[in-house]
């Protein structure tokens, strides 16, 4: 599995830790199933080089919370480019928890923490200045599930592909039901990821798990519809 040039330029110093981590990814993270065997050999472009760019819309020291985050991404790739952010994994299935755990401990995130349990199992203990998720759930599934872990004013970045206009379109009219204050479409990474990262960014407004909107529905997914 060959490093492009330009993650070198994104990684930095930091590089050696990420090219560790891909190795972990399609090792024991294909030999689990967390990937799929066909990711392997396009794990920087369409993985690591994909979430790493996302780092420029976070600011420093921030607290992330990574909702659903399956094998680590975006979760340990921003822990690894951004030592300052204060990093939780929170993800509900054990197998893949205890894949995380084991990277966090190879890598020696110490920014990094990893949590079980469900978005909703948390929401009123557990809260943050960013929500991530990357191909977890349609759109009116994250806000109900991340903007109640986030702090009034904090931002919900949501990885999205092709769709992510008539997802954005849809759950508009409802933006202020589930305690959302503005949503914007972007795109990030230009010149370093092809395509670049689109990204969903909802910011919130009031604490949300006291809205009718995120009372509605659970965080009910299994093993299906995530990013690996």
């Amino acid at each position: 599995m060959s490093v492009p040039v330009v993650a070198g330029e994104v990684f930095g110093d930091a590089l050696p830790v990420a090219e560790r981590y891909a190795g972990l990814l399609a090792g024991a993270g294909v030999e689990r199933g967390l990937i799929g065997p066909r990711e392997a050999d396009r794990l920087w472009d369409r993985h690591l080089l994909n979430c790493a760019v996302v780092s420029e819309l976070i600011g420093p020291n921030a607290g992330v919370i990574d909702l659903g985050s399956g094998a680590g991404l975006p979760g340990i790739v921003l822990g690894i480019i951004r030592p300052d952010l204060s990093i939780i994994l929170l993800e509900p299935l054990l197998r893949r928890v205890t894949f995380l755990a084991e990277c966090v401990t190879e890598l020696g995130l110490r920014n990094v923490t990893v949590r079980r349990a469900r978005a909703e199992d948390v929401a009123g203990s557990l809260s943050g200045d960013v929500v991530t998720a990357r191909a977890v759930a349609p759109l009116d599934r994250l806000l109900r599930w991340g903007l109640p872990l986030l702090r009034p004013g904090g931002e919900l970045l949501a990885f999205k592909g092709e769709r992510a206009g008539a997802e954005l379109e849809a759950v508009e009219p409802e933006l202020r039901g589930f305690g959302a204050r503005r949503a914007e479409l972007l795109q990030v990474g230009h010149g370093k990821v092809e395509p670049p990262t689109t990204i969903v960014r909802v910011v919130a407004e009031r604490p949300p798990a006291q809205t009718e909107a995120s009372r509605r529905g659970g965080h009910g997914r299994g093993e299906r519809g995530r990013k690996r």
